[in-house]
């Protein structure tokens, strides 16, 4: 490790060289002294230093104008400043902070209370020495002052324009945290959220909007596409500094870890189900490509009513998955070409609960089981396996119903023909109120009155 070099500004020769003597002793510090506030700023910008310590009353250039120099040059601008002065107030600190001191420490207090904020101070300088910032916005005097403002906290910074400068950006170097604006041009912050966070290498990184709109809707968007926080402009550099800090924290990159550990053991475990689904679409002729023509239909339908993206994403997995249940039911009763008698169909009627059994011990899974378990419910109570009634069942297992029910009568099945899609939602409105749940129907036929020549007419 290098040896650590401070600089410390006092027109005072006795408090230069008690103080020196002290760092010397307890940090085996190189230490550069000067007596004003104009020798300390020609020092600071002729040599390397990891930290300044300055007096306030000076002759020439006081230790506030000597900071405030210090943090509008960027060769200076991240060396963290400690004011030491006999002045204490709440004004005197106040003066200190804004001139972007990194601590104030009285005169008058234990020398153990130096060393102790000299210590804390440079461990949050190496912190931030080490994390690089990625700032993303389309406007140069925001990109301006953001950087200033990082930079005097010691960060690195790299700026972009907009989110295609900034997904150009991440080819060459990887940020510990992005910052980007939402309304930019080319690629705004929604799609370069989106796209940050569908790259496997960088998902896991802390990623903070700002933007000039706090409408509620548009935060709860972006929190679900991934972003960790959220700023309003104009903001205060130091409500920035502070929740970068929180976010760059050890606990919340630990956080962010263990999501990416049970996202990845997700995947995998998703991986696994879909594979069974592919076997046991592989076994039925009618099956196959049933879970997908299910999932495509209730996806349109909860668009076409502006469900959340991140619901539809939900609703589209566990639409696909809603049958993986009938893994379990034998070949002599799911294959067999007439009807099933009471027995077998009883065997078929277990399949919701043996496909929730298998998804239930996946706890980022669970929130699909309505749709696995109930998706054989009827709307007046006389369906299985639990006989819910009406709005007890859950509204996405009353959409899925739905469509579930018109892909089965428009396809070719063993014992009959598939039927025609006029027939089929002649059906669905005749059912309707009794099988069906009516709110869901009329989405339903809503929705597919839109999608004449998209494949739906059988």
């Amino acid at each position: 490790m290098s040896e650590l070099r401070i600089l410390i500004v006092d027109d005072s020769a006795v408090v230069r060289r008690t103080l020196g003597k002290q760092l010397q002793q307890r940090w085996n510090a190189e230490v550069t002294l000067a007596e004003d506030g104009r020798q300390g700023l020609e020092r600071a910008l002729a040599a390397r230093f990891d930290l300044i310590i300055t007096d306030v009353e000076m002759p020439g250039l006081n230790g506030y104008e000597l900071c405030r120099q210090l943090k509008e040059n960027s060769a200076t601008r991240p060396i963290p400043v400690i004011v030491l002065s006999s002045h204490d107030t709440e004004q005197d600190i106040d003066a200190g902070f804004a001139a972007g001191a990194a601590a104030h420490v009285s005169k008058t207090d234990p020398v153990e209370r130096l060393h102790e904020t000299i210590d804390r101070v440079l461990r949050k300088a190496s912190f931030h020495r080490e994390r690089l910032i990625l700032v993303v916005d389309d406007s140069p005097t925001i990109r301006s002052m953001v950087r200033k403002g990082l930079e005097r906290a010691g960060f690195q910074v790299a700026t972009a324009e907009n989110g295609k400068r900034g997904l150009e950006y991440l080819r060459e170097q990887r940020p510990d945290l992005i910052l980007s604006d939402i309304d930019m041009p080319e690629m705004n912050g929604v799609e370069f959220c989106t796209a940050v966070h569908g790259l496997r290498d960088f998902a896991a990184i802390p990623f903070v909007i700002m933007s000039s709109n706090n409408d509620r809707a548009i935060l709860r968007r972006m929190l679900e596409r991934g972003a960790s926080n959220y700023l309003v402009k104009p903001f205060n550099l130091e409500q920035l500094i502070i929740t970068i800090e929180n976010l760059l924290s050890d606990q919340f990159l630990l956080l962010l870890k263990e999501h990416e550990r049970l996202e990845t053991e997700r995947q995998m475990m998703l991986a696994s189900i879909t594979s069974l689904v592919t076997a046991l679409e592989a076994r039925d002729a009618y099956t196959r490509g049933h879970t997908e023509s299910v999932a495509e239909i209730v996806i349109g339908m909860a668009g076409h009513i502006n469900v959340a993206e991140e619901e539809i994403k939900i609703l589209c997995l566990a639409a696909k998955l809603h049958d993986l249940g009938k893994i379990g039911v034998p070949d002599s009763v799911l294959l067999k070409p007439g009807r099933l008698t009471d027995e077998e169909f009883a065997v078929i009627k277990r399949h919701p609960e043996v496909g929730a059994q298998i998804l239930q011990a996946i706890p980022t899974l669970r929130e699909m089981l309505p749709v696995i378990l109930h998706h054989h419910e009827r709307f007046d109570g006389k369906g299985y396996p639990s006989g819910l009634k009406g709005e007890e069942n859950h509204f996405w297992a009353r959409m899925s119903a739905v469509a579930d029910t018109y892909h089965a009568i428009t396809s070719d099945r063993p014992y009959r023909q598939g039927m025609s899609r006029e027939k089929a939602l002649q059906i669905i409105e005749e059912v309707k109120g009794t099988q069906l749940c009516p709110q869901s129907v009329e989405i339903f036929m809503s929705w597919i009155a839109l999608q004449k020549g998209k494949g739906y007419a059988a």
